[in-house]
């Protein structure tokens, strides 16, 4: 079966629904879905346009913590803070990927840069964190 290809302007609706999601907010994801446009012209591919919005979703929410106290205790603890906010994250945004957009695994895995089996493992648990996890939810 072929996959019809989507052009920037048809994946509006499924990037603002990804954003939302994600965010939680109406005036958060409007803003987010601008930023990704800013990068997007027509011939942009619909991975690489997911890609951007990864990007955009990472530099305006993956940056920030204040779990620092002294400059010395930032160094090892940010990482791994920063980690796994990534890695929950990018869960969240794999199934919302499958879910939202109808992607498969394979296209889900050139936009996250995993491979195919972490991205399966990541919707295997992922849906199950999402529906039983309020912290997930609200982390991510």
């Amino acid at each position: 079966m072929t996959r019809i290809k989507k052009t920037p302007l048809d994946l509006l609706d499924d990037i603002y629904s990804l954003a939302y999601w994600m965010t939680g907010s109406e005036d958060t994801s409007r803003d987010l879905v601008n930023r990704t446009y800013l990068y997007a012209n027509t011939k942009t591919r619909e991975t690489d346009l997911l890609k951007t919005f990864r990007e955009c979703y990472v530099d305006q929410f993956g940056q920030y913590t204040d779990f620092c106290i002294s400059e010395k205790t930032c160094h090892t603890p940010l990482k791994l803070i920063e980690s796994l906010r990534q890695w929950a994250a990018d869960i969240k945004f794999s199934v919302l990927l499958s879910e939202i957009s109808g992607l498969k695994h394979r296209q889900i895995s050139e936009i996250v840069g995993k491979p195919v089996d972490t991205v399966r493992l990541w919707l295997f648990w992922g849906r199950k964190l999402l529906v039983n996890d309020i912290q997930l939810k609200a982390s991510a």
